[in-house]
């Protein structure tokens, strides 16, 4: 396949470096071309990755469907990569559709708030904008493959092998995310889009539950302390708005009653978000500062730190999991499927920090599986909608094993 990555931030970096690595003879990807906003980290990504015709490097706006269609065309792109920020997602997404490319993302298109009730009621959901185009997709032959990182992405992989081969029953689904992850020199840092973490921890977290169906509450809530493993240990988490909460209740059967996204913020960030918000400076539109159209939002992406240069700064380790609830030969089962990234083990293996390494092995892995045709599809899906178990066979040969937590005593 041609590819084209747009985005050379940290996740687009490593999604770089992961896929290289797999495939250093182009038996998956025979052309990887790097884009960005910023021609210079483009060209920075692309000769890491080995430059010349393989790893041309290019310049485009991803909010400019023209340019996104042009970029696709002109190198006869297959499959294309967003690495963006989820505000570009639509203008990429149709450009995809538009120049006739299978499309991957690893978070799906904005929701919406609730115009009079958003702390109770759902809006328009994660993903919605994307969904309702299945038809047009699965018509045209195009597969759009959505929220194919970590979490979303192979949090969902688990809770599918989990209702394929571990369970005959199941009552909840509970993503669980937790860090032990320190910045040296940074109270405040991010390890991923300064504007996505904004975006997803101020928003209403979204809960599903059988007999009520989708509903929210308030941002940063229903605190819970979760035990990880690999010597993490416990952390507090709360509710945020994620993918999989909208995607597992439409695809996992077997009596789902419950689905729930738990993430580690600390007390720190949680404060700072809300003061953000607070004095406005959480808003991603736009306002004129003496005579300069500037959105807020971008003017605190600014001052962080670059999430791509971190890495070096960092200690510590990541776990994303999924605790799956229910019953296997009449007996009550308990399985947190999980992986556990190291930064230094990452910063030494492929020179890029540990949560961006985790969530580019997600997609890296499907590039190989639908370049190798072992993953089909038509239309617009998630993870789910994949066997999982080919996926999970790859991601120790990738550098990330899963592992399993099991109550059971079959």
């Amino acid at each position: 396949m041609n590819i084209l990555l747009l985005g050379g931030g940290a996740v687009g970096e490593a999604y770089g470096v992961l896929v290289t690595e797999a495939d250093p003879g182009s038996e998956q990807v025979q052309k990887l071309v790097v884009a960005d906003y910023s021609l210079e980290r483009a060209r920075e990504v692309a000769a890491r990755l080995g430059g010349g015709d393989r790893f041309p490097a290019i310049q485009v706006d991803a909010g400019n469907q023209a340019q996104v269609e042009a970029a696709v065309r002109t190198h006869g792109i297959d499959l294309l990569i967003n690495g963006c920020p989820q505000n570009f997602n639509e203008t990429i997404f149709d450009g995809a559709f538009a120049a006739g490319c299978h499309y991957l993302d690893m978070a799906m298109t904005l929701s919406q708030k609730h115009p009079t009730e958003p702390h109770a009621k759902v809006g328009a959901l994660l993903g919605d904008y994307q969904f309702r185009q299945h038809a047009r997709w699965e018509e045209k032959g195009l597969l759009a493959l959505l929220g194919m990182g970590i979490d979303p992405g192979v949090s969902e992989v688990f809770a599918r092998y989990a209702e394929n081969a571990l369970f005959d029953e199941i009552d909840a689904i509970g993503i669980r995310d937790g860090s032990n992850m320190t910045v040296k020199k940074y109270r405040y840092a991010t390890q991923f889009s300064v504007w996505s973490v904004i975006e997803e921890c101020l928003n209403p977290p979204v809960f599903w539950e059988q007999e009520r169906g989708y509903y929210t509450a308030k941002p940063m809530s229903a605190p819970e302390v979760f035990d990880f493993p690999d010597g993490i240990g416990p952390i507090e988490l709360v509710a945020i708005e994620h993918e999989e909460v909208v995607n597992l209740p439409r695809w996992i059967n077997k009596g789902l009653k419950k689905v729930d996204f738990k993430i580690s913020l600390g007390e720190d960030m949680m404060n700072a978000l809300r003061q953000l918000e607070v004095m406005g400076l959480a808003s991603a539109e736009t306002i004129d500062v003496k005579g300069v159209k500037v959105a807020p939002r971008d003017v605190v992406e600014a001052c962080m730190p670059d999430p791509a240069k971190v890495g070096p700064l960092m200690k510590g380790k990541i776990c994303v999991g999924t605790l799956v609830t229910g019953r296997k030969d009449g007996r009550p089962r308990e399985v947190y499927l999980y992986q556990v990234a190291d930064n230094q083990e990452c910063m030494r293996r492929w020179n890029c920090q540990a949560v961006a390494a985790q969530t580019a092995v997600g997609p890296s892995i499907a590039t190989e599986l639908l370049a190798r045709g072992i993953w089909q599809g038509k239309g617009v899906l998630p993870p789910e909608a994949f066997a999982p178990e080919p996926f999970l066979e790859r991601m120790a040969a990738y550098g990330f094993p899963y592992k399993i937590r099991d109550s059971w005593a079959g």
